[in-house]
């Protein structure tokens, strides 16, 4: 072989090596990292607020296959059968991930989740009735922890495997040899270690008591998580809160939040986006700021539309809620969207237990746990970044929040310690010790979701008002009226 032809030869042999590595690299950017725009089945902000992506995916994202048989290979850690459904996810026909998850190419198919995760609720008029999807109202029924822990658990089970898994998936999809190949000894693996990542960070939580549905601790992850402040003995956890009717409430500037930790909307739905696991590049800032000007515009959903109103008995309400309520909870009230904090002479009117030699069962816990530090920490989070945050403060306090559409937020308080209207209008000693959360079937009667009886314990999750962060305390307002006045401001406050 001459020296021409054996340099001729190779050359052949590197370049067929240059194609091949480009052919590799193209394939693991187009099976791992390609970006796909998401296909939603209408241009709607609706459709987006229920199923489009907040960015969640990339540093968070699970293989839909995997996500997808998780329930049917693990379903001793779902609190009962029905798969994803046991959760209190709001469903709705022909979709094939719930309302509050969205679906997002990134080199696979990753599903992540999004604001009505905890921002709609379902609500039932009988017991066999087919649940209405309210957007903007909290999700009751949602079990947020029980979703955590059951990935967790999931992924710590020895039955977590490529094997097994794709034994599942097989069931269901025809997956190609490729894909079935990038699962086994990539998606697989790197989810499992993710998940099992994750349980560490979450580790703070079995030391909490449980949030149950409809609840959250909606910044001790991310202080834990995101801002490296650590979480202490602090508890978070509250009532998911509606987010209708939010163009008054960024007009006059009112205080967000239960504890009013920040005042500017934009700051309040960007941060909400990395508090669920949107890292910050990857932050869909203009997507967002549309979603913003929706929700400002999305009216709370009305009372009268599901059930009949007694206008007489309303109209006598309406005075009373104007003598005895409207100062602090009116569109328009003198103290409305203010917080109200500890030194304020007002909180002993509230009858909110102070921080001081507090008793076991207090709800003065949601107020102390977003502390200066932690506020500090997130306002220097978006250096570098086109967008910004600087409204962030610790309020040692809760805020004098709207009622708008009240009669779709049971339970009440911001820890959820109450469950109908007709109870936070007893003193304290007269309300439920225990009752159970988690069912949508509403008793327009007394403003709430049923709450006992066979049903509630045989489906709902038992709240224990002696449960350190439970308490039922406080709220004194309108004790004292006659159960007239009650049955009346009742009546009015369900039309709001």
């Amino acid at each position: 072989m001459t020296a021409s032809s054996a340099k001729s030869k190779w050359g052949r042999i590197l370049l067929v090596l240059v194609i091949l590595v480009a052919l590799g690299g193209w394939l693991t950017w187009w099976k791992l990292f390609r970006e796909v725009p998401q296909t939603l089945a209408d241009d709607s902000m609706e459709e987006y607020f229920k199923y489009g992506s907040i960015g969640t995916e990339e540093q968070d994202g699970i293989p839909f296959w995997i996500w997808l048989v998780l329930p049917k290979m693990f379903p001793e850690y779902l609190p009962s059968p029905g798969g994803w459904a046991s959760l209190g996810f709001a469903w709705e026909q022909g979709h094939d991930l719930p309302v509050g998850f969205s679906k997002r190419t990134i080199g696979f198919e990753r599903v992540g989740v999004n604001c009505a995760l905890c921002h709609a609720g379902t609500l039932r008029k009988d017991a066999n009735g087919v649940p209405a999807i309210y957007l903007g109202a909290p999700a009751t029924t949602a079990d947020i922890l029980g979703y955590q822990r059951f990935l967790f658990r999931s992924a710590a089970d020895p039955r977590f495997n490529a094997a097994n898994i794709l034994g599942e998936i097989g069931q269901v999809y025809d997956m190609s040899l490729i894909d079935r190949l990038l699962y086994r000894f990539v998606l697989i693996p790197a989810t499992k270690k993710a998940l099992l990542k994750q349980a560490e960070q979450f580790a703070w939580t079995n030391q909490r008591p449980d949030w149950g549905p409809g609840r959250i601790d909606p910044f001790n992850p991310v202080k834990a998580r995101v801002l490296k402040v650590d979480v202490g003995d602090t508890i978070g956890n509250s009532d998911m809160e509606p987010i209708w009717n939010l163009a008054p409430r960024a007009e006059k500037g009112m205080a967000l939040h239960w504890d009013g930790l920040n005042t500017n909307l934009r700051e309040v739905v960007l941060s909400s986006a990395i508090g669920d696991g949107t890292l910050p590049k990857a932050l869909p800032v203009e997507r967002l700021v549309k979603l913003e000007d929706w929700l400002k515009a999305l009216p709370p959903p009305r009372f009268e539309e599901r059930f009949p109103i007694d206008a007489d008995l309303a109209a006598a309400g309406s005075e009373i809620y104007q003598a005895q309520c409207a100062r602090c909870h009116a569109m328009d009230g003198e103290k409305t969207g203010q917080v109200l904090t500890m030194d304020d002479p007002e909180w002993a009117e509230a009858g909110t237990d102070p921080a001081d030699d507090r008793p076991a069962n207090t709800d003065a816990h949601r107020a102390e746990m977003w502390t200066p530090e932690a506020a500090e920490a997130y306002n220097a989070y978006a250096a570098g970044y086109p967008w910004k945050f600087e409204n962030f403060r610790s309020t040692g306090g809760y805020v004098n929040v709207p009622l708008d559409g009240l009669w779709l937020r049971a339970p009440y308080l911001h820890n959820g310690s109450v469950p109908y209207l007709s109870d936070l209008l007893n003193p304290p000693s007269q309300r439920p010790k225990v009752f159970y959360r988690g069912l949508d079937l509403y008793d327009p009667g007394r403003g709430g979701f049923v709450a006992e009886g066979p049903d509630a314990v045989s489906h709902g999750w038992r709240y224990d008002t002696k449960v350190v962060g439970n308490s039922n305390q406080g709220h004194l307002w309108g004790t004292d009226l006659a159960p007239e006045q009650k049955k009346a401001l009742i009546e009015y406050l369900e039309t709001l």
